[in-house]
């Protein structure tokens, strides 16, 4: 059975990196998409989509977010690692402070992952940029609507400790052996 694996946690905690670091590794890795929707959405003149029009922007992740869990379904791969999974999508709904649909809650009961690695909230590498917006002090807050959100869903959370990439990569290596 294939291992479906999420390292999900608030902007700029080191996530993509270590997901880097994991596919240097030669292990399958699905990339955040959120990147690729705002720079979508630019193209068509919406400078923040997610800012402007927080419910299209979240239906596009999660409708990408499922994709990605299928297509991983199909790769041929004992172990798939998740920039984010479909969770993610309605914690930062909840985060904002808006409604949305239940499908966004089946969806994330309906696609299951195998463990769920949560990294911390850690300023001394906190940067903000033209996609990320959040200051660090709301970076904390999304970390706890995420932490609830999988919480809520059954999940047992494994916080990533503090360290380097390497540190970090091998941790979560060795917490799913």
């Amino acid at each position: 059975m294939q291992q479906k694996i999420v390292i999900t946690g608030g902007p700029g905690t080191g996530k993509s990196t270590v997901i880097e670091e994991l596919a240097k590794r030669q292990f399958m890795c699905m990339h955040e998409i959120s990147r690729e929707v705002t720079l979508n959405a630019r193209k068509k003149g919406i400078e923040q989509l997610f800012l402007t029009q927080p419910l299209l922007f979240s239906e596009l992740l999660l409708e990408g977010r499922v994709n990605q869990y299928i297509e991983a379904e199909k790769k041929d791969h004992d172990i798939v690692f998740f920039d984010r999974g479909i969770p993610d999508v309605h914690a930062y709904m909840n985060y904002i402070c808006i409604d949305y649909p239940d499908s966004y809650i089946k969806k994330s009961k309906l696609y299951k992952y195998t463990h769920i690695f949560l990294m911390p909230p850690w300023e001394e590498i906190y940067i903000s940029d033209s996609e990320r917006y959040e200051n660090f002090e709301q970076a904390l807050a999304i970390h706890n609507h995420l932490e609830r959100t999988y919480k809520e869903l059954g999940y047992r959370i494994i916080e990533v400790p503090k360290g380097s990439v390497n540190e970090r990569t091998d941790f979560i290596l060795a917490n799913i052996k």
